[in-house]
């Protein structure tokens, strides 16, 4: 009997195999590894992702057809894969799949970043890039972006020759950054929190943030799994994550009305004070209830808290791990350091501060961010994509309704492409003038109608924090025998593994104008 039930299980497997292997050439998908009844490729997918995938495309191509339990999933590793992609088909592209962290933390799909392609998704992408992100609106807020970064110099010339913790003074920079140019409020140091309470409230908003959106849902996978263990526990956390969220900014767009109906009040009193008359700089979200003013049916308060949580999100997190491994590289090439430094001292000079405007004239310090965000991309496998319609890459068909993961760690670290891809190598984008400009080679903001829009002010912190401290202060790692450990850690946005501890101490050519910053 036992051995009438293996001859079975044998036969079954055998045909399984067979039928499976015929009716993916029938289709003509792309190549595929073997895939197990129901989990389909779930069980070869280890951390991190982007390694495994790159391993899987080294063995079956750049082009990779995997089935994720009842999700088909395209993967493509090459910069011609991902031209097809996000520029022949980046209509059909253009979608989001709906995984559980859309529902609950992108207003069910229809924040900017979740929603699908169509007219409300064009909206929010064009209220995004013209009213919130454009550069007149960035040069208007590069004041308080100054400030922060002027606070962070004053902090580590007070903590001189001390082990620093920089992946938490950058989180707080950032943080800070952010918050006062979306709502005109800084959350973290020592200096003018004017509410602690509501500082520790964001505080823990954020921090459960970070921690939850980066989880992995079986749900999304296997549906049969969402109503038990893990699933279930995620998606009650989720659920009250965005409750928090939700009360958090209703709260601030609350405060910021009555700040507007008493600026009102006080500019039609018969003699308002110079002070009070005078223009002031707008917020995000004072920009945001200005045009809800206009079109209060459109711009409802969900639609502008979920513009306000992108902003928060893609604006921090990815610039915290960019700073972080920027410097984390410097650290261990001293050598690199010093020829920035040198760059600056040319270009910028000791009488003053490196601004926003100068890192344009300062191509090696632009070729260090460049080089970074090659070696570790913020998103290294890009928000998902989703096909709307059938379509063909590399002469493969790809099913409707394919979610598609660009592997962007893959194709910047592709030895066909970049010569010793794992070196640290500034100078190449000197050597090879308009490599920065094929962004099917360097796309660390993804490409195409779902690119990402923050990228200008992204880069404006990145060149405006990594500038000044580089030019203010002399870097060492906290050991001189041992190498800043750059393994990675799990996460959607490319964390390291090990936050980045530092000493500095001011550079004497410029110690006393940081000694001077108030």
């Amino acid at each position: 009997m036992a051995s009438l039930f293996f001859f079975y299980i044998l036969l079954f497997s055998a045909v399984y195999v067979f039928t499976k292997h015929l009716f993916h050439k029938i289709q003509n998908l792309p190549p595929s590894p073997f895939p197990l009844p129901v989990i389909g490729h779930l069980y070869l997918l280890e951390r991190p992702l982007h390694r495994t995938l790159s391993k899987l495309a080294g063995r079956y191509g750049p082009i990779l057809f995997l089935k994720l339990g009842s999700r088909p999933v395209l993967v493509v590793s090459s910069s011609s894969a991902a031209e097809e992609c996000l520029a022949k088909n980046d209509i059909i592209f253009a979608n989001r799949p709906r995984l559980m962290v859309g529902k609950y933390l992108g207003y069910n799909f229809t924040s900017v970043a979740w929603a699908p392609y169509g007219d409300h998704w064009r909206n929010l992408r064009r209220i995004s890039s013209l009213e919130l992100l454009s550069s007149h609106r960035l040069q208007m807020l590069s004041g308080i972006r100054l400030e922060e970064v002027k606070l962070l110099l004053r902090r580590l010339f007070e903590k001189q020759g001390v082990v620093v913790d920089m992946r938490q003074a950058f989180f707080e920079l950032t943080l800070n950054i952010m918050m006062r140019m979306i709502a005109g409020k800084r959350y973290y140091g020592d200096e003018v929190v004017e509410d602690l309470k509501e500082a520790m409230r964001f505080r823990e908003i954020q921090e459960e943030t970070v921690r939850l959106s980066g989880k992995s849902n079986l749900g999304d996978f296997l549906p049969f799994v969402r109503w038990i263990g893990g699933s279930k526990r995620l998606e009650k956390s989720l659920m009250e994550l965005q409750r928090k969220r939700d009360g958090f900014l209703q709260d601030l767009i609350e405060e910021h009305r009555r700040t507007a109906s008493r600026i009102a009040n006080d500019c039609c009193s018969p003699s308002p004070s110079p002070s009070k008359s005078k223009e002031r700089r707008k917020t995000m979200l004072e920009v945001l209830l200005s045009l809800q003013q206009m079109e209060p049916e459109y711009y409802k308060d969900e639609i502008i808290r979920g513009l306000m949580l992108v902003l928060l999100l893609g604006g921090t997190d990815t610039t915290i791990n960019t700073l972080q491994w920027s410097l984390s590289l410097l650290l261990n090439h001293p050598e690199i350091l010093k020829k920035a430094q040198d760059e600056i001292d040319n270009r910028v000079g000791h009488g003053r501060l490196v601004d926003e405007s100068d890192v344009a004239q300062l191509p090696y310090l632009k070729s260090i961010i460049n080089e970074t965000l090659r070696m570790y991309p913020p998103i290294p496998l890009l928000l998902p994509h989703e096909s709307s319609e059938e379509s063909t890459v590399g002469g493969f068909r790809i099913p409707r309704g394919t979610t598609l993961l660009v592997n962007i760690w893959a194709i910047q670290n592709d030895p066909t492409i970049w010569v010793d891809p794992t070196s640290f190598k500034p100078e190449r984008y000197i050597e090879a003038e308009g490599m920065r400009n094929d962004k099917l080679r360097l796309m660390p903001f993804g490409s195409g109608r779902r690119g990402c829009p923050g990228e200008g002010l992204g880069m404006r912190v990145v060149g405006l924090v990594l500038g000044l401290i580089i030019q203010c202060f002399n870097w060492e790692r906290v050991s001189q025998e041992k190498m800043v450990d750059m393994s990675e850690g799990n996460g959607l946005t490319l964390p390291k593994s090990q936050p980045l501890q530092a000493k500095c101490w001011p550079r004497s050519t410029m110690s006393k104008l940081v000694s001077q910053i108030d």
